[in-house]
C-alpha cells in the first residue's frame, strides 16, 4: 500500500489562473500599501486620493504621515461630510498590521458613499521604511528596518 503525503501548501489545491487573477484584482480594489502611497505623495500634485489617519489624537501627536488629514474612526459618521469631497477616492490607514482601526474607517467611509482603500502597514511600517512623519515639535525621520525597505528597492520585487 502506498501513501500519497500532500504538504501542508497543497493541501487545498491552488485555484485555477483566472480565478486567481479575479481574487487578487479584487484585492488590489480594496488595499494599497505604505509604498505605493509614499510613491503618488512623493510625486507633487494631486495624488488624487485623500490620506486619512484613523487613529486618536494621542496617536496623531505621536507622528502622522505628511499631509494626512486626521479623521478618527469614531469621528467619521459625523465629519466626513464637512471634511471629505465624495469624488476624491480616500485611503485610510491606522498604527500597524495588529491593528484594524484603518478597516473599521474605511468601512464607515464606504458606508457613507466614499471610495475608499486601506493602507496596508499603517504608520507602523511608513517608519519602518524610513519615511517622514511629522509630530507636534516638527518633521522626523527614522532609519529604514532592513527587513521592511531593502537597500535595493528591486530585492523586494514589488
Amino acid at each position: 500500500m502506498t501513501t500519497t503525503t500532500v504538504n501542508p501548501v497543497l493541501r487545498v489545491a491552488p485555484a485555477a489562473p483566472a480565478e486567481a487573477a479575479a481574487h487578487f484584482r479584487a484585492g488590489l480594489a480594496f488595499h494599497t500599501d505604505v509604498s505605493d502611497v509614499a510613491a503618488a505623495l512623493g510625486a507633487g500634485g494631486d495624488p488624487g486620493f485623500v490620506l486619512v489617519d484613523s487613529r486618536s489624537t494621542e496617536a496623531w501627536d505621536q507622528g502622522h504621515i505628511p499631509g494626512a488629514l486626521h479623521l478618527p474612526t469614531a469621528l467619521v459618521p459625523e465629519q466626513a461630510g464637512q471634511l471629505l469631497d465624495r469624488s476624491v477616492p480616500v485611503v485610510t490607514y491606522c498604527w500597524g498590521p495588529g491593528c484594524n482601526g484603518a478597516a473599521r474607517a474605511a468601512f464607515a467611509l464606504a458606508e457613507l458613499g466614499y471610495r475608499v482603500k486601506e493602507m496596508f502597514g499603517g504608520f507602523e511600517y511608513w517608519v519602518r521604511e524610513g519615511l517622514a512623519f511629522e509630530t507636534w515639535q516638527g518633521r522626523e525621520r527614522r532609519a529604514p528596518d532592513p527587513l521592511t525597505a531593502p537597500m535595493d528597492a528591486a530585492d523586494c520585487g514589488c
